[in-house]
């Protein structure tokens, strides 16, 4: 009997090569980003994807604050929490957020898109959002990439 003449290959810890990708934000409508800088945390793109390591690349993406949401979200969508007392609903809007903390809208926005395990913990961990165009990650050499060649 011939034996195959390939064999699927299994990424592991030490076989991950992970990259630095830096990302801009500017005129990038939310949902759009996030869907591709999950797909780039998770490590989705590699031909060697491997679902239960981390072979994900680092993530940095910069200029939050300039992030674009369609239709009327920035001002009908509601992020809702509860403080654990009675009454203590409390609804922000994004439009609060992007005058707060804009980094917390794609960081939310990235984090619904990861499976919500420890392995999904460790992946977010690799993702850095920053306001403004400045990072402190210029040691990591990181590529940059543009939102629409992403395939």
């Amino acid at each position: 009997m011939e034996s195959l003449s390939y064999k699927t290959i299994s990424a592991n810890a030490a076989t991950v090569k992970k990259e630095w990708v830096l990302i801009d934000a500017s005129q990038a409508v939310l949902g759009r980003l996030a869907s591709q800088v999950a797909k780039i945390l998770r490590g989705k793109d590699k031909p060697s994807f491997t679902p239960h390591v981390d072979c994900g690349d680092n993530v940095i993406i910069i200029n939050a604050e300039k992030v674009r949401l369609t239709g009327k979200k920035l001002s009908d969508k509601e992020y809702v929490r509860h403080s654990g007392y009675p009454g203590g609903i409390r609804v922000t809007t994004p439009a609060e957020y992007l005058k707060k903390d804009p980094a917390f809208l794609i960081e939310k926005a990235v984090k619904g898109m990861i499976p919500r395990t420890r392995l999904g913990a460790a992946q977010m961990r690799n993702l850095k959002v920053y306001v403004g165009s400045e990072h402190p990650h210029e040691a990591q050499a990181p590529k940059v990439i543009k939102l629409n060649e992403i395939k």
